[in-house]
C-alpha cells in the first residue's frame, strides 16, 4: 500500500505545482520540498540501498541544480521554476535528464507561443471574472513554466525505475 501511494505521489505533486503556476505564477516551495523528502523515503523501496542507483539519481538533481540556477540567475525562469525542475530531475534520474530537458524546452515553446497568441486576442468577456485567465491573458506576466516542466516529468516517469513500485 506504501509503494503505491509513493508511486502516485510524484505525478499528483507534479500536476497540482503545474496548476498552481498556472493559476498564480508562483510554485510554493513545499511542493519540491515534498517531492525531494517523498523521493528519499522512496528510494529504498526501489532500489534497496544500492549507492550506484542513488548517485544517478542525486547526481541528475546536482545537474540540474546548476543548470536551473543559471537559467534564473539569467532571468530566463523563476525561483519555483528552477526548484521544480531539480526536484523533478532527483525523481527522473540520470538516464532521463537529457530527455527532461529537452522535453520541458519543447513544451515551454510551445506553452510560450500559444500564451502569446492568446495574449494578443480580446479576452473572452466571460473569462475576466477568472483571475488566474486575466494574469495568464496579461502582456506584462510572464509564462507559467512549471506546467511545462510538469508535462515533461509526467511524460518520462513510466519510463523510470519507479514503475517498480507497483510489481
Amino acid at each position: 500500500m506504501l509503494a503505491q501511494i509513493l508511486f502516485f505521489a510524484f505525478p499528483l505533486l507534479v500536476v497540482f505545482a503545474g496548476i498552481s503556476d498556472m493559476m498564480t505564477m508562483t510554485i510554493s516551495n513545499r511542493f519540491s520540498l515534498a517531492l525531494i523528502a517523498l523521493f528519499l523515503v522512496a528510494i529504498p523501496f526501489v532500489t534497496g540501498w544500492d549507492p550506484a542507483t542513488w548517485a544517478e539519481h542525486l547526481l541528475a538533481g546536482a545537474i540540474m541544480l546548476v543548470v536551473a540556477f543559471a537559467m534564473f540567475a539569467f532571468g530566463w525562469v523563476g525561483g519555483g521554476d528552477a526548484k521544480l525542475s531539480v526536484a523533478i530531475a532527483l525523481w527522473l534520474g540520470l538516464p532521463q535528464l537529457l530527455a527532461f530537458v529537452v522535453l520541458a524546452s519543447l513544451f515551454g515553446g510551445a506553452l510560450t507561443l500559444g500564451l502569446l497568441g492568446f495574449r494578443n486576442v480580446p479576452i473572452p468577456p466571460a473569462a475576466i471574472r477568472l483571475p488566474w485567465i486575466v494574469r495568464l491573458h496579461d502582456l506584462k506576466d510572464g509564462i507559467p513554466y512549471g506546467m511545462a516542466l510538469s508535462a515533461a516529468g509526467l511524460v518520462l516517469y513510466p519510463q523510470t525505475i519507479w514503475l517498480g513500485l507497483l510489481h
